[in-house]
């Protein structure tokens, strides 16, 4: 199993503790206000896919009404709160694996700052934009959960792919499903309208090759995308990390 599937799973599993720091709300909220700008500046859910996107993902994390809309009224500009931006930062964790940040930000020199010093301090290299983005390609990720179903995921491998999927990874019961990013909603209604248990769709940056170091490398590497993924202004980290299922359970 790939290391940027295995980083998702293991922060997929790690939400509690998200929520307990306070983080998740918002990430969610920045998120939503990043898909209106991003839109067009359309703040209606219906006539903004990455809005829809970002709205149902905080719904099902619980995330208040009130919350939704003013992240929304922010994303028109109707708050007196600074406009965000999104920016990606490029570079190298330890044993020369990519990590390319995603982040929403209204700072970006505290931003710059705190995620190159971070990359620093865990022994890798910030690199400059390009770097390493060439690496990485634009995906939709629709994530199905089959725990506690009677559904066979060999059926269900083969259903997504009928819908139009490019690629399926089952990780323990858990399908990640790829898109290209322009057909995630079709692929996503046609596996909706099959009433199979979506929890997730999003835009994801999936590395194109991956690199496997060994495991106490590996481990500064996970601790590291872990490390960015707190700062308060990045949104997600990818990498292209691949590691073995014993490695993984080791740092979850």
């Amino acid at each position: 199993m790939s290391g940027h599937s295995k980083w998702h799973t293991i922060r997929r599993s790690k939400g509690v503790a998200d929520q307990r720091r306070g983080q998740l709300f918002t990430k969610l909220a920045r998120d939503i206000t990043i898909a209106v700008r991003d839109g067009g500046n359309i703040g209606d859910p219906d006539m903004n896919f990455r809005l829809r996107l970002a709205v149902d993902k905080a719904r099902s994390n619980n995330m208040p009404m009130d919350s939704i809309n003013r992240a929304i009224e922010r994303g028109l500009g109707k708050t007196n709160e600074a406009a965000l931006e999104e920016i990606f930062y490029e570079g190298y964790a330890p044993g020369g694996v990519a990590v390319l940040i995603e982040t929403a930000t209204d700072n970006r020199n505290r931003t710059n700052s705190e995620v190159r010093s971070t990359i620093t301090k865990a022994g890798g290299n910030p690199g400059e934009p390009g770097s390493v983005g060439w690496m990485f390609e634009q995906k939709g990720l629709i994530t199905i959960d089959l725990e506690g179903t009677k559904l066979d995921p060999d059926e269900v491998m083969l259903q997504v792919i009928d819908a139009g999927a490019d690629d399926v990874e089952n990780d323990d019961g858990v399908l990640n499903v790829y898109t290209e990013w322009t057909q995630l909603n079709l692929v996503r209604q046609a596996l909706m309208e099959q009433k199979l248990p979506i929890t997730g769709a999003e835009k994801f940056m999936r590395a194109k090759t991956t690199v496997q170091p060994d495991e106490q490398t590996a481990m500064q590497v996970l601790r590291l995308l872990e490390k960015l993924e707190d700062l308060d202004d990045v949104q997600k980290v990818y990498s292209n990390l691949d590691i073995t299922e014993e490695i993984a359970a080791k740092f979850a």
